[in-house]
């Protein structure tokens, strides 16, 4: 009987971790998708007007789509990178997620400073 009590403690710890780290992936992940949906909103109408404006050369409708396509992939890369490097440590889904979440939600401060710069500028 000793025993099985402190296997109780050990499981009831695990749900509570598994719980708090559910609950970090969630808010980070909503905030983080929060933080990239204006830039993406903003930065795609600006690239389509580029694109389609009758007013631009050849070589100006390219690079701006692009720059502005790997500035909002670039967080989602970086979180990607840091699941796998968790994951290659052995850690748990779940485990693993927490750090690739955190740095999803460090990396779309950028291109959200970004939009903050441009509209400023304007």
């Amino acid at each position: 009987m000793g025993n099985s009590g402190i296997a109780a403690v050990r499981q009831e710890r695990t749900r509570a971790e598994r719980l708090t780290e559910g609950l970090i992936v969630a808010v980070a992940s909503a905030l983080s998708l929060g933080l990239l949906a204006g830039p993406a909103v903003v930065f795609g109408t600006t690239a389509w007007h580029l694109v389609t404006d009758t007013g631009t050369t050849a070589f100006s409708r390219l690079p701006v789509p692009v720059i502005l396509l790997a500035l909002l992939a670039l967080p989602l890369v970086l979180a990607r990178v840091a699941f796998r490097s968790g994951r290659r440590k052995g850690r748990e889904r779940l485990t693993a997620a927490v750090p690739a979440v955190l740095t999803l939600l460090g990396a779309s401060v950028v291109p959200f400073a970004a939009l903050c710069l441009i509209l400023y500028a304007d």
